[in-house]
């Protein structure tokens, strides 16, 4: 079997995140490696005490001393969006340091519930794998304007194809990579929509069970009968947690209720228990060494007060329960 090598990234505060999908991946594929572009120093440091196998660790430092065009547009745009300029520019570094030959982007907050193969094997003979957002009701037109694809899954061959088209996605990010929606743009998601019109070998992913997600579960029947879970009768391959929250000790907000949708007992018991099993045994084993790390990652990156930090938790855990998307976990 191909050995696949799959990057991410993300700072400390994920790193829970990031260890729930690495775990996920030895799960269910193949041989593999999972490079990871450590945002700050406790990130890498942490990461390099746990010298997990089939992980290999990069300091940004070593990515921005390698693209110099990249390091020279920090100061133009906020953190997350200086992140998001990046995403182009680790699988490019991989493919000419590394001479990797071929990359997989993965967002972090992904978990695998089948083999990826499903997905590559669909890529076939292509050198680009995008996969759609698939929006469901409501969704379709209020986030049309973040792009019809997601960058949850980027795959990109070091070939021909391939590089010119992650040549020109990383030649866009640089030129502006904001957190804004424009008509034709937005972070360095909405490029996406222009590789197939441009460049040869980009295949659009059909596979339901890659990147079953929030906003577009409620367009599907997800069934689970206790081996595993399908969408529409094909196997799930990933899910993507976009939104999930901690909101109490063992109680998360799913971040259905965002996009209209609904908790069944199949996405409860075969879906987000089993995620929240690995996150939380995660969370425990970065705690007890990196206890920051564990935390409200999600509304201190904002810069809001105490109160207001207070007040967004009690708002979510109130709306996620009246709609019966909150998950609670019992304790260990």
């Amino acid at each position: 079997m191909t050995h696949r090598h799959y990057c991410t990234y993300f700072d400390h505060r994920y790193l829970p995140l990031g260890l729930a999908l690495h775990t996920s991946l030895k799960r269910v594929s193949g041989k593999f490696t999972l490079w990871v572009l450590a945002l700050d120093e406790a990130a890498a440091a942490f990461l390099d005490m746990a010298d997990l196998e089939s992980l290999r660790v990069l300091r940004l430092p070593q990515l921005e001393a390698f693209d110099s065009q990249l390091k020279a547009v920090e100061n133009t745009r906020s953190r997350v969006e200086y992140y998001f300029t990046c995403s182009p520019c680790l699988p490019r570094y991989l493919m000419e340091v590394e001479e990797v030959g071929e990359v997989t982007y993965l967002d972090s907050d992904l978990c695998f519930f089948s083999s990826p193969e499903q997905v590559f094997d669909e890529l076939g003979e292509g050198s680009v794998a995008i996969v759609p957002h698939r929006f469901a009701g409501s969704a379709a037109l209020s986030h049309a304007k973040f792009g019809h694809y997601n960058v949850g899954w980027l795959t990109f061959r070091n070939n021909a194809e391939g590089r010119a088209c992650l040549e020109w996605w990383r030649a866009m990010c640089i030129d502006w990579c904001y957190d804004r929606a424009e008509a034709t743009r937005y972070a360095d998601q909405k490029y996406l929509d222009y590789f197939e019109e441009r460049f040869a070998g980009v295949r659009s992913i059909g596979n339901l069970g890659a990147n079953l997600a929030p906003w577009n579960v409620a367009r599907y029947k997800v069934t689970y009968d206790s081996t595993r879970v399908c969408v529409d009768g094909q196997p799930l391959v990933f899910f993507h947690f976009q939104g999930l929250r901690r909101v109490a000790p063992g109680t998360y907000d799913s971040n259905l209720a965002s996009y209209g949708a609904r908790m069944t007992p199949a996405l409860r018991h075969g879906v987000f228990e089993p995620y929240l099993r690995i996150l939380r045994e995660a969370e425990a084993f970065v705690a007890a060494r990196l206890p920051a790390a564990v935390g409200a990652k999600d509304l201190r990156r904002a810069g809001l007060g105490q109160w207001r930090l207070q007040a967004s938790r009690a708002w979510r855990m109130l709306r996620a329960r009246a709609t019966g998307t909150l998950v609670d976990m019992p304790a260990r």
